[in-house]
């Protein structure tokens, strides 16, 4: 099985910044030069932290909108001639290259791009990482107590009849963690068919597949099911801020990962503000705001340095998970599962 080696990062706190980026509402576009908006993959917090330090650091005006992988690839199709963003920060690695595919985001080798280890980026510079992070099981111990289990350490735990209606995850196609997911078992199972068999089987203990990918972590802080799946460093985080039921495992089968990328959108408004973004995004002082802003991803700059609560990819197997196919299979697997699967009745 594929592994990633640790990389770097340093713990930080966001410092008190002079200039502060903010969410704009949806469907407000960018401007002149000394403006910039990043549609932005991860949590508000983070997003928040990453624009305005970049706006303190630069003075270009820096905002935000907090959207899905699937949300922002849509939004940018649906924007292509005059697009409202001039970047795309965050996210998983298949979004970026489905909106490769598209035409949606332009290369650009970004001035340190060298720093980054090739595995965390598109070889044409379409895409390129910022964060690792492991997809694992966020349980509440004191909602599997009560059903008799215990941590699930296998894909095949979560689809114990005990756990009926106790299992969150995301839709695949509003949500890259949730594509992740789907993607994981083609990966471990050797076949799309085979993925989708594993779905239908898990479909009857899904209590929900909701829009975004960090919801199932709080539904499973809250107590409403046993379990999410996440990215574990959103279950820590969740953990940390006061949902003490709250434990990661992983499967002994292998999980998967996302490698986070930011990208130039094509036709954006600041086309070389954007480009000052990606050079800033994969610098070490970028990669380490994250522990600051309740972000636990790994860096892919290997100049950062680790906080004690990210994950140690050393210790956790992963599947051999193939970004490029992911992508190119993404918009008809989750057409798939859509029909076969989130639309059918539940047993």
């Amino acid at each position: 099985m594929k592994r990633i080696k640790r990389a770097v990062l340093a713990g930080g706190t966001v410092a008190a910044l002079a200039l502060a980026g903010c969410a704009v509402e949806p469907g407000t576009q960018g401007g002149s030069s000394n403006t910039l908006t990043v549609a932005c993959g991860a949590t508000e917090e983070w997003c928040k932290a990453m624009t305005d330090a970049f706006s303190a650091k630069t003075g270009i005006q820096t905002s935000f909108v907090r959207l899905s992988s699937g949300e922002t690839v849509a939004r940018l199709t649906a924007t292509k001639n005059a697009p409202e963003f001039d970047v795309w920060h965050g996210g998983p690695a298949d979004g970026f290259g489905a909106a490769m595919e598209a035409g949606l985001i332009e290369p650009y080798t970004a001035e340190n791009a060298a720093k980054i280890p090739a595995k965390y980026k598109d070889p044409n510079g379409n895409w390129t990482g910022v964060y690792v992070g492991a997809l694992g099981f966020c349980s509440n111990q004191a909602r599997l107590k009560d059903k008799g289990l215990g941590l699930p350490q296998s894909w095949d735990d979560l689809l114990d009849p005990k756990l009926k209606s106790q299992v969150s995850t995301a839709h695949p196609s509003t949500s890259g963690t949730a594509f992740t997911t789907l993607w994981t078992q083609v990966a471990r199972l050797g076949s799309e068919d085979k993925a989708i068999d594993w779905m239908k089987k898990l479909h009857s203990n899904v209590l929900q597949y909701t829009k975004s990918g960090t919801a199932p972590g709080q539904i499973a802080g809250r107590g409403e099911v046993a379990v999410g799946l996440v990215f574990s460093h959103d279950c820590v985080l969740y953990k940390e801020r006061g949902m003490t039921d709250l434990e990661v495992s992983f499967p002994k089968e292998g999980t998967g990962y996302e490698i986070g990328g930011v990208a130039v959108i094509k036709g954006g408004k600041n086309a070389e503000g954007a480009k000052q973004y990606v050079n800033w995004a994969l610098s070490a002082e970028a990669q380490e705001l994250g522990p600051g802003a309740g972000s636990y991803q790994l860096p892919t700059n290997p100049d950062a340095k680790l906080d004690s609560r990210m994950v140690d990819l050393n210790t956790i197997k992963l599947v051999d998970y193939d970004f490029a196919k992911a992508a190119a299979h993404k918009k008809e697997l989750t057409a798939r599962f859509d029909a076969e699967v989130a639309a059918q009745p539940k047993e």
